[in-house]
């Protein structure tokens, strides 16, 4: 078996376990908000803001977000913030641009997601806190 194909093996059954992975749910004292309102900055960079509230990490957490406008099945990501899972009420904000299609002023739907990867076993492996979709509206700033 030369290199190549070892390596390709090896892929292929990380990304099995991966997928055969338990995801754990959020409890309900884990949230996510994301505040009614967004901006779009002179250069199209958007920012997005809210609260989190997570428990118990032992891995890296974080809070992403992303943000579609017409097409629902076109999501842009909108920058991560690190999270801190200490049961408290926290603030995050991200921003970003597009990678396509600029953000326009109007409405939009947006997705923030409190997740950590947790590395039990070696392979890191993703453990969700919170999620949240929710319409707002993009302003310009």
């Amino acid at each position: 078996m030369s290199l190549r194909s070892a390596l390709g093996s090896a892929a292929g059954a990380a990304l099995l376990l991966l997928a055969a992975a338990p995801v754990a749910t959020a409890a309900p004292y884990e949230t996510v908000t994301v505040d009614p309102t967004g901006s779009i900055a002179p250069d199209g960079t958007v920012t997005l803001s809210g609260t989190y509230r997570c428990l118990g990490n032992s891995g890296a957490a974080f809070v992403s977000s992303s943000v579609s406008q017409g097409d629902p099945s076109v999501r842009h990501g909108i920058g991560g913030t690190r999270a801190v899972c200490d049961g408290m009420e926290h603030p995050w904000q991200n921003s970003g641009k597009p990678s396509s299609d600029p953000a326009t002023p109007g409405a939009a739907w947006v997705e923030a997601t409190v997740m950590e990867l947790s590395s039990g076993g070696g392979l890191p492996l993703p453990r969700f806190h919170a999620v949240r979709q929710q319409e707002i509206t993009l302003t310009e700033s």
